[in-house]
C-alpha cells in the first residue's frame, strides 16, 4: 500500500482531490526535505563572522613554579629575566606557571573619548584548559581579578568562551599566576570588547547544541533500550554518551556534567579516564554491529588484541599521572584507530552493507574533525564546518543511521523468515495449533484440520469436541507448570462424541514422567493414535499434533513378535522368561515351588519330510490349540523349539498339573489331524518336574527336557513326572554351591593333594614314583568327587589357577622333602587343557619353573592326547620349553583321543600313558590287548617309556608283564596315598599286600639284579 492510499485510509477520506494530495505532499515530502537541507547548508557553510582587525599577539614572559612557592613580587623580578614569546606549551604539568603580558595604549581617540589612562581594548588568554588563574597590575601589584572553578571572585577577570580574558581599565602591564589541568597551550592577545560577547556566545551555542543534542539522543535510545529490551540500545546510548564527553573535552567546559560541576578531585580522573571508556564502548559497538560479518573478514588475532588494549589503557589511565598517561593515550588509540579503519576496509570489500558505510561515515567524520583541529593549530586556520562539536553530531547520527539500518535489515530477515515460517506452517504435515486458557483452538494449519475432521468453513474450535472433555485442562496446567510436555493421545476418527478417560500402562509413552492418556468412545470406530507436544508461550500453549498409528501398530506388532511364536501365536523363550519373572514379582512366588512341562511331538519330522513344510505348519496350529484348550487362564503355553513346547502351569499343584498333562497328551494323540483332506496322527511325550523355591527357570526348563526324554525312552504318548524332592534338584544345588566356591580366581578353600604310586616293571623295589592327585573337601568336610571339582573349576574358568595351585604346591613339597625322596626318579603333574593355552598360566609356570630349576628334572607333565594333538605347533613348543628345563612329558589317556600316528612321529615326547579303558578287562578282551601291546611296542619303538594305569588285579598285571610294559599303576599298586605315607615308603612295591602280585613282581633281591640302564628310564 503506498503512502498516500494509507493517508487517505487514516483520514476516512478515500477520494484523491488537489487538496488532498497538496496536503499529503507538504506534509510527508517538502517539509522534511526543506528541514534536511537547511540544516546541512547551516552546518557546512555557517555563516562567517569577520574577524577583528585590531585583535592584535601580545607577547609574554613565562615563568614555572614547580613547587608552588613564589609570591607576586618574588615572581615579578623573575619575569624580567626570562625572553619574550608569542605561546607557551605547558607540556601537561600541574604546577603554577607565572606569565606577564604588556598591554598597548589605547589609540588617541579612545583616549579622549575616554580619559588618557583607560585602555579599550580586552587582554585574551584563550587556553581550555586554565583550572585556575589570577592577575595582578605589573606596577601596582594589586590585584585585577580572580577565576577558579567556583566562579570569579573579584576585579576585571572574566570568562570568555573556554578561556579567559581581562576587561579594558587602567593597565599597561599585568601578571598572572595560572594553573592548567592537563596539556594546556598559553597565548594572549589583544580584541575589542565586542569580541568579547561573540565568544561567548559560539561557545554557549556550540555547548548547547552538543550537550543537549546528544543526552537528548542518548536519553531517548536508552528509553527505546528499556522499552524494546534490545541491549544494542543501551550500547549505543552509553557510547552517544561518550561522544558528549569527548566534544566536552575538546571544547574545554569537560569539567561539567550535565550542566553541573564535578568535584575538583574527581576532574582529572574523569578526563583520563573518558578516552579508554569510549575506546572500550566503540569496540563493542563495532563487534556487535558486524558480528555476522568478522568470521569473514578475518584476522581474529588483530581483533583480540585491539580487545586485550582496552583494558590496558583503562588501568593505565586509573594509575598513571597525566604525563606518563597521555603518549600511552595516543599510541593505543592509534593502533586502534588504524586496526579498524583496516577492518572496516575489508569489510566494505568483502560484505558491503548500509550498516557498515554509515559506520565508516562516522568514523572518517570524527578522524577529520580530529585532523581539521590538528591544521588548525598547526596552520593557525579555521575550518568552522569540521569542529569538534559539528564531528560529535554527525558522527553520532551516521552512527545511528548505522544501527537503524542494521535493525531495518533484522526486521526484514524477520519478516522473511515469518513469512517462510507462516508458508511451512501451512505446509507441514503435522498439525499446529495454538491452545488458550480456555480450551479453545486459537488456529490451525490445515494438517491439523485433516487430521481432526475439522471443516473448511470452521473459524472457531473447541478441544472437547474432538478429545476427551477437560484432559486439555491438565495438559495445561502441566505444560505450564514445566515450560513443555509430550503425551500420548487417542481418539476415534469419526464425529465429535462423548468418551471415556483411561490410562496407558507405564512406559507406553515416550517420555517416562509424561501422563499417557487414550480416549475409547463408547461405540465402533477407527482409533487414532497421536502424539502432542506443547509450549507454554506466556499466555497459551503452542501445540504440535503428530498421527502416529501406524507407527503404535508397528511397534505392538514388533512387541508381540518379539514375545510370541509366529507361527502358533504361543509364547516363545523369551516370553516365557519374562511372564515368569513378571507373575515372580506381581504375585510374590519366588519363594513357592514352580510346575512346569516340556511336551515334545514324536517323529513330527516325518510329516514335513513327507508333506512339506506347510502341512506341518498347519500341524503345529492345531497342536498348539488342543494345549490351549486343555489349559485354563492360569496356564501358559511356549513353543521352545520346531515341535518342542514347553507348558507353565501357574498356581497348580503337581498333582492336578499331571493330570491336566495327561489329557493333553491324549488330545493331542486320540484325535487325527485332518488337512488338505488328509489324516494325520500325531503322539506327544511329556516331562512334568516341580522345581523347589529358588531354582532358576532355565534349570527347571532344563529339568523338564530330561523328564521328556526319559518319557520318551520308554514309549510313545507317555509322561514322566518329577517331584520337588527329586535327586536331580539336590545334585544341581550342590553343583551350583561347587560352582561358587570356584567363582574366585584364588583357589577354594578344602584343597589338598595325594600322590599315587606308579611301579617299575623291572625295578620294583628300587624307585619311589608316583602321580599327583587333585582332591577337595566341602565346606562340610566330606570329599568331594575329583571329577566334579575339575569340571567346576573349568566351567568357571579357574582351572588354569589350580593348575597353578597344584604345580606350585607339588615343587614347594618336593623341595622341602628333597632328601626323603632319594629314590624318586619322576612325579607325574596333569595340567588340563584350558592351562596349555593360557598364556599367563604358561608364563607363570615358566617363572615357577626358574625358581624350582634344581628341582624340574623330577617332574613328568602329563597332557591328554587330544589336547596334544589338537594344536600341534603350541604342543610342541610347549614340550621343547619344558623339556629344555630337564622335565619330562607324557601324553596321557593314549588312544582314547583320535589318534594320528604321523603326528605322534613328530612329537618328542618321553612317555605314552596308555588310556584305562585299554586296561582294566585286558585279560578278558582280545580286543584291548592286541591295542595295548600295539601302543607298547610303539612306545618302544619310538624311544618312549609306556604307563599302564587302572591295573587292578593280578591277572591284569601279569598280562601287562608279558607284552612288556615299563611302568604301571592301579589299585592293584596302591591306591592314592597322603603325602606323608608316600614319604615313609623306599619303593612303589612297598604299597603291595597281594602275595599273588609279589608273586608276579619276583622277589626284592632279583629286582636288585636287573639291568642297571633299565633303573633310570625316566631319569
Amino acid at each position: 500500500m503506498s503512502w498516500f492510499a494509507k493517508y487517505s485510509r487514516d483520514t476516512g477520506n478515500d477520494s484523491r482531490s488537489g487538496i488532498d494530495a497538496f496536503t499529503f505532499l507538504f506534509s510527508y515530502y517538502l517539509v522534511p526535505i526543506a528541514i534536511a537541507a537547511i540544516s546541512v547548508l547551516v552546518a557546512v557553510l555557517p555563516e562567517e563572522i569577520p574577524p577583528s582587525q585590531v585583535a592584535t599577539p601580545l607577547p609574554m614572559r613565562v615563568l614555572g613554579d614547580s613547587q608552588a612557592r613564589l609570591d607576586i613580587a618574588t615572581a615579578a623580578d623573575a619575569l624580567r629575566h626570562q625572553p619574550l614569546r608569542n605561546r607557551f606549551d605547558t607540556h601537561r604539568q600541574e604546577s603554577p606557571i607565572w606569565f606577564s603580558v604588556e598591554v598597548p595604549p589605547a589609540s588617541e581617540a579612545e583616549q579622549f573619548s575616554h580619559g588618557p589612562s583607560l585602555l579599550s581594548a580586552a587582554v585574551m588568554f584563550p587556553s581550555k584548559h586554565i583550572r585556575e588563574i589570577e592577575c595582578f597590575g605589573g606596577s601596582t601589584f594589586s590585584l585585577v581579578g580572580r577565576i577558579s572553578r567556583n566562579g570569579i571572585f573579584s576585579g576585571d577577570l572574566l570568562r570568555a568562551g573556554a578561556g579567559v580574558a581581562i576587561q579594558p581599565g587602567h593597565y599597561t602591564d599585568v601578571i598572572c599566576r595560572a594553573v592548567f589541568s592537563g596539556p594546556g597551550l598559553l597565548e594572549a592577545y589583544t580584541a575589542p570588547v565586542d569580541d568579547l560577547k561573540r565568544i561567548n556566545d559560539t561557545f554557549h551555542r556550540r555547548a548547547g547544541l552538543l550537550e543537549g543534542g546528544l543526552a537528548t539522543l542518548a536519553a531517548f535510545v536508552f528509553v527505546a533500550a528499556v522499552i524494546n529490551r534490545d541491549w544494542v540500545y543501551v550500547l549505543f546510548a552509553a557510547w552517544l554518551f561518550g561522544n558528549l564527553r569527548l566534544g566536552a573535552i575538546s571544547m574545554g567546559w569537560d569539567e561539567q556534567w550535565l550542566g553541573s560541576l564535578l568535584p575538583l578531585p574527581w576532574v582529572s580522573l574523569i578526563r583520563k579516564m573518558t578516552v579508554p571508556v569510549y575506546y572500550i564502548l566503540t569496540y563493542t559497538l563495532f563487534v556487535t554491529l558486524f558480528r555476522n560479518d568478522l568470521a569473514r573478514v578475518g584476522y581474529r588475532a588483530l581483533l583480540r588484541t585491539i580487545q586485550v588494549l582496552g583494558p590496558v589503557l583503562l588501568l593505565a589511565s586509573i594509575i598513571l599521572p597525566v604525563p606518563t598517561y597521555l603518549p600511552i593515550m595516543w599510541g593505543v588509540v592509534s593502533i586502534g584507530v588504524v586496526a579498524v579503519i583496516f577492518l572496516l576496509t575489508r569489510l566494505l570489500s568483502l560484505a558491503p552493507s548500509r550498516t557498515a558505510i554509515w559506520y565508516s561515515l562516522a568514523l572518517a567524520t570524527a578522524l577529520l574533525s580530529s585532523l581539521s583541529e590538528v591544521v588548525s593549530a598547526a596552520f593557525k586556520t579555521h575550518i568552522p564546518a569540521l569542529n569538534s562539536v559539528t564531528a560529535a553530531l554527525v558522527s553520532s547520527l551516521m552512527a545511528a543511521l548505522a544501527i537503524a539500518e542494521q535493525i531495518r535489515a533484522e526486521r526484514a530477515e524477520r519478516l522473511r523468515a515469518q513469512a517462510e515460517l507462516s508458508r511451512a506452517y501451512g505446509a507441514t504435515p503435522i498439525g499446529l495449533f495454538s491452545l488458550s486458557a480456555n480450551g479453545e483452538l486459537v488456529q490451525w494449519n490445515p494438517a491439523l484440520g485433516a487430521m481432526l475432521e475439522i471443516a473448511d468453513h470452521v473459524t472457531s474450535a473447541h478441544w472437547d469436541n474432538y478429545f476427551a472433555p477437560d484432559i486439555w485442562k491438565r495438559i495445561y496446567n502441566k505444560a505450564m507448570d514445566a515450560g513443555e510436555l509430550e503425551t500420548e493421545l487417542s481418539r476415534v476418527n469419526s464425529s465429535p462424541a462423548k468418551g471415556t478417560l483411561a490410562t496407558l500402562p507405564e512406559g507406553a509413552t515416550s517420555s517416562a514422567s509424561d501422563e499417557a492418556q487414550t480416549f475409547s468412545k463408547q461405540g465402533s470406530g477407527n482409533i487414532r493414535h497421536y502424539v502432542l507436544r506443547a509450549a507454554y508461550d506466556g499466555t497459551r500453549l503452542e501445540c504440535s499434533l503428530q498421527d502416529v498409528t501406524e507407527r503404535q501398530e508397528a511397534i505392538q506388532t514388533l512387541q508381540f513378535l518379539a514375545e510370541h511364536d509366529p507361527l502358533t501365536g504361543a509364547l516363545n523363550r523369551r516370553g516365557l522368561d519374562k511372564y515368569i519373572e513378571l507373575t515372580n514379582h506381581t504375585e510374590n512366588r519366588v519363594s513357592r515351588a514352580m510346575v512346569l512341562a516340556y511336551l515334545d511331538l514324536d517323529r513330527f519330522k516325518l510329516i514335513n519330510d513327507l508333506f512339506g513344510h506347510h502341512i506341518g505348519d498347519a500341524v503345529l496350529r492345531q497342536v498348539c490349540h488342543r494345549i490351549e484348550t486343555g489349559l485354563d487362564s492360569r496356564g501358559r503355553i511356549c513353543r521352545a523349539g520346531g515341535d518342542e513346547f514347553v507348558i507353565l502351569f501357574a498356581q497348580t499343584p503337581l498333582i492336578q498339573a499331571s493330570v491336566i498333562s495327561q489329557a493333553i497328551i491324549d488330545a493331542i494323540g486320540d484325535t487325527p489331524y485332518e488337512i488338505d483332506h488328509r489324516a494325520f496322527n500325531v503322539r506327544a511325550s511329556l516331562g512334568l518336574v516341580e522345581a523347589p523355591a529358588g531354582v532358576s527357570p532355565q534349570e527347571v526348563i532344563s529339568a523338564a527336557d530330561s523328564a521328556c526324554r526319559q518319557a520318551k525312552l520308554e514309549g510313545n504318548g507317555r509322561i514322566v513326572v518329577y517331584g520337588n524332592d527329586t535327586p536331580m534338584f539336590e545334585e544341581r544345588a550342590r553343583h551350583m554351591q561347587l560352582l561358587k566356591q570356584f567363582s574366585s580366581d584364588r583357589p577354594p578353600s578344602g584343597l589338598y593333594l595325594e600322590m599315587q604310586p606308579i611301579m617299575s616293571m623291572t625295578t620294583p623295589y628300587d624307585a619311589l614314583d608316583f602321580e599327583v592327585l587333585l582332591r577337595m573337601r566341602g565346606s562340610d568336610g566330606a570329599p568331594i568327587p575329583p571329577a566334579k571339582a575339575i569340571m567346576a573349576a573349568e566351567t568357571n574358568g579357574t582351572i588354569s589357577a589350580i593348575d597353578k595351585w597344584v604345580m606350585e604346591t607339588t615343587l614347594t613339597w618336593i623341595d622341602k622333602n628333597r632328601s626323603r625322596l632319594s629314590r624318586t626318579r619322576f612325579v607325574s603333574v596333569n595340567v588340563s587343557a584350558a592351562s596349555l593355552n593360557d598364556e599367563r598360566f604358561v608364563k607363570e609356570v615358566g617363572v615357577l619353573f626358574h625358581r624350582f630349576r634344581h628341582i624340574v628334572p623330577l617332574l613328568c607333565i602329563e597332557i591328554t592326547e587330544g589336547v596334544a594333538l589338537h594344536d600341534l605347533a603350541n604342543t610342541r613348543r610347549l614340550i621343547g620349553s619344558v623339556q629344555r628345563l630337564g622335565a619330562k612329558v607324557a601324553l596321557d589317556d593314549f588312544g582314547a583321543g583320535y589318534t594320528s600316528l604321523p603326528y605322534l612321529r613328530d612329537l618328542p615326547a618321553d612317555a605314552l600313558k596308555i588310556d584305562g579303558e585299554f586296561i582294566k578287562n585286558i585279560s578278558g578282551s582280545p580286543e584291548n590287548a592286541a591295542i595295548a601291546e600295539a601302543i607298547i611296542g610303539l612306545a618302544r619303538n619310538l624311544g618312549m617309556q609306556s604307563i599302564a594305569e587302572w591295573v587292578e588285579d593280578a591277572s591284569t598285571l601279569e598280562v601287562l608283564q608279558t607284552m612288556g610294559v615299563d611302568h604301571v599303576q592301579g589299585f592293584a599298586i596302591a591306591r592314592p596315598q597322603s603325602p606323608e605315607v608316600i614319604l615313609s615308603a623306599t619303593s612303589a612295591a612297598d604299597f603291595i599286600t597281594d602275595p599273588v602280585i609279589l608273586a608276579i613282581i619276583g622277589p626284592k633281591a632279583a629286582a636288585v639284579s636287573a639291568d642297571d640302564d633299565s633303573l633310570q628310564s625316566l631319569h
